[in-house]
């Protein structure tokens, strides 16, 4: 995240407050539009043709069509938009609340890039509106895993289990369709393995590095000895005044051999 922090101090001023307000303020708009014009939409979807041939204004506009079923004005489509919309505000404070207002509008604006570098050079399912929004889901359930919300009102469930059944969805998608799919539905999430990629990495390593220090502590308590230097092979036993450092490879080193 150090880049991220460099790019804050310089142009943070670029975040935009809020910003997840003004787009569910934007796809209620949509959706009353194209209530009263059913083919409305069709001039915001994010079609690579149709931008090649100047309609740029697709690139941003298809993140204000709402993600939602039914036909439009029916009870149950609008039932869904207002619990589509409050869910899109509700993540969007509270990644705010955690990131702030620049960390916020990079996840979305890189996520938009990924989401039409999918469309031009892949194409396939994943590509809209839904893959972006996912993907801030995904870092919401990452960030606030134990936060339970009511699942149609009624079922209580953690967000890490509804993170991991959408997870579930798109790895069946991924496993499932056609390569041009499985590479759209992962350049589409390309915002969250930048935020999160480097983080789990770490994890991972570290996790390493300590089961292969636990392990040689296990063979070294069989040997009766706790410490021994890879250079010079010596151990505490050897001469109980000398200090052992664990180098980022997870050997062990005397001070006499610690690398520089």
């Amino acid at each position: 995240m150090s880049w991220i922090s460099w790019l804050e101090a310089r142009v943070g001023f670029l975040g935009v407050p809020r910003l997840m307000q003004l787009v569910a303020v934007l796809n209620g708009l949509v959706y009353l539009l194209n209530s009263i014009k059913p083919s409305f939409v069709q001039a915001l979807r994010l079609i690579p043709e149709r931008i090649l041939h100047g309609e740029v204004w697709r690139l941003v506009s298809y993140i204000f069509i709402p993600q939602v079923g039914g036909s439009p004005g029916s009870p149950f489509s609008m039932v869904f938009l207002v619990v589509y919309l409050w869910f899109l505000v509700w993540i969007g404070d509270a990644l705010e609340h955690a990131w702030g207002a620049f960390r916020v509008t990079l996840f979305y604006f890189l996520g938009m890039v990924g989401v039409t570098i999918a469309a031009f050079f892949f194409g396939g399912t994943g590509v809209s509106a839904f893959a972006l929004n996912s993907s801030l889901f995904f870092a919401f359930a990452t960030l606030y895993p134990d936060v339970q919300i009511y699942v149609l009102f009624i079922l209580p469930l953690k967000v890490k289990w509804l993170a991991y059944f959408t997870l579930a969805m798109l790895l069946i998608q991924l496993f499932g369709g056609p390569l041009s799919s499985k590479l759209a539905i992962l350049v589409s999430f390309l915002n969250y393995f930048v935020f999160f990629g480097p983080a789990a990495y770490a994890n991972i390593r570290d996790r390493t590095a300590t089961d292969i220090r636990r392990r040689k502590f296990d063979k070294a308590s069989g040997e009766g000895t706790l410490h021994r230097c890879v250079v010079c092979k010596r151990t505490e036993k050897d001469n109980p005044d000398l200090d052992f450092r664990v180098s980022r490879n997870g050997e062990e080193y005397c001070l006499d051999h610690l690398p520089k």
